[in-house]
């Protein structure tokens, strides 16, 4: 393996380089919401199959992330919050009722075997992501399993138990004043909104489906409060959006945020359930299309984070997380799909590519011009690139995580970090469902998950984990209730679902 990650001559003007690091568990995929739940962590696992039979993981550093801690997830979310996520199970669950209410756990957000170890995964993906981008250890950091931005400070929404891209831009702002989140999953990225509504050192702009649909919020007129008037951008857009309506409003908003906001870094979540055909999603992108988002922005040579989360439809998935960890890379990867274990899921074309459908498209040119004029205009009063009073820094968080094919856990610790390797934390075996690969419209019969039973992981309980380590500078977070959200939002667009 490469264990240097240096990427291929990029294809786009810029022709530099990049050092990618690429954050994979393979017990991710094995996690199992439940039969009938549109959320499928298999997709994960569908994905990284895609980039090993392309080739592409040689191209990159390939790490295990660490498991978050208790102390890590309590950065942001509440520590009994975090406590209930640890203790509950399916066995369990019927004796807290009034819990389950409380952190809004049940429908959308179902308990599941191991549900605690799958925060702990997705979320050390990001976090370890962001560390190596902080450490200068790489260009791009990418953790598809993340991008999970829903969930709040006290409970679970839309398929999201803890928000793994507040927990990263956090790491994130330690390092740097100023980071950028740009979302293009079709939901409102809500839950991050949210955390950084009041603060200027956080830039949060969301393109997203707006209108009758979840979470609710995003309105073009929510634009951040106090400190953070003008840091939040929201592009609410209709039904059947194509590949060039999206980019008429992408790249001149994106252009102009990084011209005055000029982040030390940028976090793109890149859902999928944007793409045309998806299972819950009513937007016309290709994948082309939706990667052009990941190809912008790589074009800045700014550090880069590029998660998951929505997509439904999972064989475009992975077909779209693939092609764009090869623009990351700056490899063009064939339209011909290669052999692999889940070959069946492509046909009856085999192809990476996708056509978007002939669907109508809702966004006027006259709608479009109307949002990019008021949105320009917004960004046209923002205060060029807010500086930071000098501050003590937080301390680095340790580098957590290991080669993909290393079995020493002692070398998964950076031999630099300030931070004590706490010696206790090993690997406990915890009982997790394995999924049951569900055939999707379109796919051949025959279809075979792999079956790999995932181990999962538990780390000790932090004694002082009630300590918040909100200490990213003089920015705070706030309770959520900063802004009024609409309640009552019709959360069952796809019949069960929310999303």
């Amino acid at each position: 393996m490469d264990t240097g990650g240096n990427s291929l001559p990029s294809a786009a003007p810029d022709g530099v380089k990049r050092k990618v690091c690429y954050f994979y568990d393979p017990e991710v995929g094995n996690y199992y919401y439940g039969q009938g739940h549109p959320m499928k962590p298999h997709r994960i696992r569908m994905t990284h199959a895609l980039l090993a039979h392309y080739g592409l993981l040689q191209h990159m550093q390939v790490l295990k992330p660490f498991p978050a801690r208790d102390r890590d997830l309590c950065r942001f979310h509440a520590d009994d919050y975090v406590s209930f996520l640890r203790s509950i199970t399916p066995e369990t669950q019927q004796d807290q009722l009034r819990q389950l209410k409380r952190f809004n756990v049940g429908e959308d957000c179902p308990v599941f075997d191991g549900l605690y170890s799958f925060c702990q995964t997705y979320a050390g993906g990001s976090v370890g992501g962001a560390v190596k981008l902080n450490h200068n250890l790489c260009d791009i950091a990418v953790n598809w399993a993340g991008g999970l931005h829903h969930a709040k400070k006290c409970e679970a929404s839309g398929f999201c138990y803890v928000n793994d891209i507040v927990l990263a831009i956090l790491e994130l702002l330690k390092v740097h004043e100023r980071v950028l989140y740009v979302d293009i999953d079709i939901h409102h990225g809500d839950g991050v909104e949210e955390a950084f509504y009041t603060t200027d050192r956080v830039m949060t702009v969301s393109f997203h489906k707006f209108g009758d649909y979840f979470p609710g919020t995003g309105d073009i007129r929510d634009i951040g409060f106090s400190k953070g008037k003008y840091y939040s951008l929201n592009v609410p857009l209709d039904d059947g959006i194509d590949d060039e309506s999206y980019h008429f409003l992408f790249k001149p908003l994106i252009g102009k945020v990084m011209e005055v906001f000029k982040p030390g870094a940028v976090v793109l979540q890149c859902g999928a359930d944007s793409l045309s055909g998806d299972r819950l999603g009513c937007f016309n992108l290709s994948i082309k299309g939706h990667a052009e988002c990941v190809k912008y922005m790589r074009s800045f040579n700014v550090p880069l984070l590029l998660l998951g989360g929505g997509g439904y439809t999972i064989r475009n998935v992975a077909r779209c997380w693939c092609y764009e960890t090869g623009v990351a890379l700056g490899i063009e990867v064939d339209d011909k799909m290669p052999q692999h274990e889940y070959y069946e899921y492509f046909g009856p074309d085999y192809t990476l590519h996708v056509a978007p459908s002939n669907m109508e498209n809702k966004n006027s040119f006259q709608l479009l011009e109307e949002i990019r004029s008021k949105l320009l205009d917004n960004l046209s009063k923002l205060q060029h690139a807010p500086s930071v009073q000098f501050q003590e820094r937080p301390p680095d968080t340790e580098l957590l995580e290991a080669e993909e094919d290393q079995d020493d856990a002692d070398e998964r610790w950076d031999p630099d970090s300030d931070m004590d390797v706490d010696d206790e934390r090993k690997p406990l075996p915890s009982r997790v469902k394995r999924e049951i690969v569900e055939a999707e419209p379109k796919q051949l019969e025959g279809q075979k998950g792999s079956s790999e039973y995932a181990r999962g992981f538990d780390t000790a309980i932090d004694e002082d984990a009630s300590g918040k380590a909100l200490d990213a500078g003089p920015m705070q977070i706030d309770e959520p209730g900063v802004r009024v959200e609409q309640e009552n939002v019709n959360k069952h667009s796809d019949q069960l679902y929310s999303k």
